[in-house]
């Protein structure tokens, strides 16, 4: 799903402003720059658009489901039921923030993203061969604002969308702005006819109708579920869908243990595996499937701006408010021992929240920051002006002296001294200890190393692990003390980071340490206020990566700078594999590969 941006309550001075815009005209938008892609373009550079149709897959997850509904405020949502219904424009995989028309055909808009009118292109049709119309696009937006997360309806208070004709469709926001006014581009268009009668916010025990390019065709609850291509697809030979899409059938078993899964996958009970497990990766990948080439294992360098693991501190909880005692926690994670005892030197420590991007503070503050930074002294860490945010290393011995003294020394500061080889409040005599919550099934070999670390230091960390649905809504209630965060990918700083870090958002699962910090929020709205403006933005994403890497909101694990994939080899795919995604969605079932294998495994 993507995140839809902040915008503000108030619009002054409308006349006059209207007075002054500019209304253009065109079929494609980037946030920063211009789109890749010319107008009437064919396809985009990283599909083979005469990739032939056909074949089947089955893929895995982990964990369970319960409904079809992926915006549900309860329940878990079968995987890839958000991709169910089209949307107005889409994005390429080989670009940061670019749309290109998919429901849409052309919009006219404010110089200023003041307002935008989108024509429909007549020929889009829900699988039931219903007509999409600007009336659904209405209805959806309405449907959000009011049966929608919080998030939403705080961002877009104020915005209005209409239908003006069939097939037109205007949206005006509450203050001009064009990273709000994209974001809505990619909202998904819901049909009217079916929603109506479905709350937005409840699950659903059966498959809503939909409009994209597979529609689910059977299903067990919980155990699988199975998607056919729409072979009357109406946006299939659109240029933002050639050589896509072209799988007959694509089938999601779910596993409740990893472990299980990785067998599965050797056995030949599904066709993909993407391998976060870098011991699993260096030795058990293995086997006679593997020596006679049935099973092909592809590791790439990957050089984007990268999906990072960390451990996120609840903030509100009083064991964990003071800044120190989440130094000192960290200063008890020895990344070095683990990446080389347990990881095979395979992962690369997080160390930014715009990992392997020029917005990642590298140096020390520039005349820029510090302009930024400096009305906000009393408000930041004062390491934020003098230091590089660095996570504390080791030597990789798994003895690790000399940061246990320094964390025992931040401990002592903040209230918390030893008494009887344990941890306790110097005033309440109450002992240090907290909860790592985490989702069952997945890899924890990392976990005891860290409990160890912090028994020494008199600290001790009680481990719970409980299923994925317990923790998913223990996750949107913030009833946690630490548990591990992905921090999704941050090409550039955009209004998404709002619902992350802002005041506003505090009740946002995505906002999960519970930051309320009055620094962030002044960088978070400046961001907002110059987006597309590159030459701003840069020093205020080095600026907040500042303030929140110092403030030590969560504890930077690893990622991984390269992808790994193993898959039976059935298939093909193009010559030229996009930036931002592996491209499975542009591979296609190759019948002279599949022949070679077993025929079981076909």
């Amino acid at each position: 799903m993507k995140f839809v941006r902040i915008s503000a309550l108030l619009l002054a001075f409308v006349g006059l402003a209207c007075q002054a815009q500019t209304i253009k005209e065109r079929d494609s938008f980037a946030v920063i720059g211009e789109p890749k892609y010319a107008i009437n373009f064919s396809h985009f550079d990283y599909v083979n658009p005469a990739a032939p149709k056909g074949g089947n897959v089955t893929l895995s997850v982990l964990g369970t489901f319960d409904n079809f509904n992926r915006f549900a405020l309860r329940g878990n949502a079968a995987v890839r039921t958000e991709s169910l219904y089209d949307a107005l424009f889409t994005t390429s995989d080989d670009e940061p923030g670019s749309y290109y028309p998919l429901i849409a055909e052309m919009a006219r808009y404010a110089d200023d993203y003041a307002w935008m009118e989108i024509s429909i292109n007549p020929r889009a049709i829900f699988h039931d061969g219903s007509p999409i119309r600007a009336s659904d696009v209405a209805f959806t937006f309405n449907k959000f604002m009011t049966e929608g997360v919080p998030q939403f309806r705080l961002i877009y208070k104020g915005t209005t969308v209409k239908a003006i004709s069939p097939l037109t469709v205007r949206i005006e926001l509450a203050k001009p702005g064009k990273e709000d006014m994209l974001s809505l581009l990619t909202l998904p268009v819901m049909p009217e006819k079916f929603w109506k009668d479905h709350k937005l916010s409840e699950p659903l025990s059966r498959p809503p109708l939909g409009s994209g390019p597979y529609r689910i065709s059977s299903w067990r609850m919980g155990q699988y579920i199975a998607y056919t291509r729409v072979r009357n697809y109406w946006a299939a030979d659109l240029p933002v869908n050639r050589g896509r899409w072209n799988f007959d059938n694509i089938r999601y078993d779910y596993y409740l243990d990893d472990n299980v899964a990785f067998e599965a996958f050797k056995a030949g009970a599904f066709d993909l595996r993407s391998e976060g497990d870098a011991k699993n990766w260096a030795t058990r990948y293995i086997g006679t499937n593997f020596s006679r080439g049935y099973i092909v294992k592809d590791e790439q360098p990957n050089t984007s701006a990268q999906d990072t693991l960390w451990l996120a501190f609840n903030i509100t909880r009083p064991v964990f408010n003071d800044r120190r005692v989440r130094e000192a926690i960290s200063l008890a994670f020895d990344f070095e021992w683990m990446n080389k005892a347990l990881f095979y030197g395979a992962y690369s420590r997080a160390d930014s929240y715009f990992q392997n991007t020029e917005y990642a503070a590298r140096n020390y503050p520039d005349a820029d920051e510090l302009t930024l930074l400096a009305p906000l002294k009393a408000q930041v860490p004062p390491e934020v002006f003098t230091s590089i945010y660095t996570p504390a290393k080791s030597n990789g011995d798994g003895y690790d002296r000399e940061n246990l003294l320094k964390a025992d020394a931040l401990l002592k500061q903040a209230g918390w001294v030893l008494k009887n080889q344990q941890r306790v409040d110097e005033k309440t005599g109450k002992p240090f200890t907290f909860e790592l919550l985490l989702p069952s099934g997945g890899n924890t070999q990392w976990v005891l190393p860290f409990q160890h670390n912090l028994s020494r230091l008199g600290i001790t960390m009680e481990i719970r692990q409980v299923d994925n649905s317990q923790a998913t809504n223990r996750m949107r209630s913030r009833d946690y003390d630490m548990m591990p965060r992905l921090w999704r990918a941050q090409p550039w700083p955009s209004g998404d980071l709002q619902i992350a870090w802002s005041s506003e958002y505090i009740d946002s699962s995505y906002n999960a340490p519970g930051v309320k910090n009055p620094a962030v929020d002044n960088l978070i709205a400046q961001i907002n206020r110059w987006q597309g403006n590159k030459e701003k933005l840069l020093p205020l994403g080095r600026a907040l990566d500042r303030v929140l890497t110092w403030n030590y909101y969560m504890l930077p694990m690893w990622y991984m700078a390269a992808d790994r994939v193993a898959y039976w080899d059935k298939f093909s795919m193009p010559g030229i594999r996009p930036v931002y995604s592996l491209g499975f969605d542009t591979w296609w079932y190759d019948v002279n590969k599949a022949a070679k294998l077993p025929a079981a495994r076909r």
